[in-house]
């Protein structure tokens, strides 16, 4: 009998599991009905679906009508409590972990998407969802309680939540609401100490899904860029000019719609001073004295123009206003949103990110379903339930 040496266990094992990813490739490839349906429903609620949901499920997608299949998915409390939590999670600190409390950022969120709320007033509207019942500390603009004790109690977020609003809720008057920018966890990580820019820069990831230097253009002027911001940077100009004004000529017009917003961190609270621009806008305003000395919330959004009009704005915007929920209707009705949220959920559902045409075809989707959400995690269940 030959002697096995090493090399030939090893060689025999990697032969035998190319063998076995064939045989279950062409298995997945031809996967029928059912398991169509199970594999739908695993991605969207995360858990296996009982016999009968199953069946429904199989019926429909045989029926041409895989759609709906993957709605009946979305019927299971799994897809609330665990997949959206977990897909908004991350989008509520500057760690971008999922290991956070569920806290009034990521229940609005899934709120929304339960709701068939039109998510592109998700950055500016006067929206808020609480819990309701099992006996819960009631909403508090100074500590997390409230959605804490709704996780340590396992509550159902399909069912226990309610929409409400942070006009209703808070002190913030309507006009100052911005949808998930003035939820308290937001304005806990982004608007504490600095200088907003951070509110900015991490709404600009999460909800457009682009970094500051994706949107990096030199040839914008600097005339609205703060004085904190030196303009010979270790003594060099050519840094500023060829490196920090790529930047700040777009993000600081865009950032002066937070003028009125900074978090308490004695109190632990988002607070607002109308007519009243934060001190920390005026922080290290001696880097250069001619710089911008910000004197209210106006906002501008040069990037309409040049390179970074391939954002895609929308026409009907005026591309300019005052105040951060104006701003945030900016930012939630460009190209660049809506492509966000379908990237997010097709790289969730479908463990891969999504080519030009599926993103374009779910885009178009998106915007007809009235931003419905729910339309976006049906469209990637269905575009992958084969593979």
């Amino acid at each position: 009998m030959p002697k096995l040496t090493l090399e030939k266990i090893r060689k025999g094992v990697i032969c035998a599991t190319l063998t076995m990813s064939v045989v279950l490739v062409g298995a997945t490839a031809n996967a029928g009905a059912r398991e169509q349906a199970m594999r739908i429903h695993n991605r969207l609620a995360g858990v296996p679906p009982a016999g009968p949901v199953l069946t429904s499920m199989e019926a429909d997608i045989l029926a041409g009508d895989a759609e709906s299949a993957a709605f009946t998915a979305m019927d299971n409390s799994n897809f609330y409590s665990v997949t959206l939590k977990n897909l908004a999670a991350p989008w509520t600190n500057r760690d971008f972990s999922v290991f956070v409390p569920l806290n009034d950022y990521v229940a609005t969120f899934i709120g929304m998407v339960r709701d068939d709320v039109p998510f592109n007033t998700a950055l500016s509207a006067d929206i808020l969802y609480v819990g309701s019942g099992g006996g819960l500390p009631g909403y508090s603009m100074t500590n997390n309680d409230h959605y804490e004790q709704m996780e340590q109690q396992g509550m159902d977020l399909q069912t226990t939540m309610v929409q409400s609003s942070q006009s209703a809720q808070t002190d913030l008057p309507a006009a100052a609401t911005a949808g998930l920018m003035t939820t308290r966890a937001a304005a806990q990580a982004f608007f504490i100490a600095g200088t907003n820019r951070a509110m900015f820069r991490f709404t600009l990831v999460n909800h457009m899904c682009h970094d500051l230097e994706h949107v990096h253009n030199t040839t914008y002027p600097p005339d609205l860029i703060r004085q904190d911001v030196s303009r010979s940077p270790g003594g060099d100009s050519r840094v500023f000019l060829n490196n920090c004004i790529g930047c700040h000529s777009g993000m600081d017009p865009l950032a002066q719609a937070f003028a009125y917003y900074d978090y308490d961190d004695v109190a632990g609270r988002i607070t607002y001073t109308a007519g009243q621009v934060v001190p920390k806008y005026f922080n290290n305003e001696d880097n250069f004295p001619p710089g911008f000395a910000t004197p209210n919330d106006d906002w501008e959004n040069r990037w309409r123009e040049g390179q970074n009009s391939l954002l895609g704005w929308d026409a009907s915007l005026p591309g300019s206003g005052s105040g951060a929920k104006s701003m945030g209707e900016e930012l939630a009705n460009s190209t660049a949103f809506a492509e966000c949220q379908v990237k997010k959920v097709f790289h969730n559902v479908c463990f891969r990110d999504p080519d030009s045409t599926e993103i374009a075809t779910m885009v178009t989707s998106f915007r007809n379903s009235n931003f419905r959400m729910k339309q976006v995690f049906a469209d990637a269940a269905v575009t992958c339930m084969g593979n």
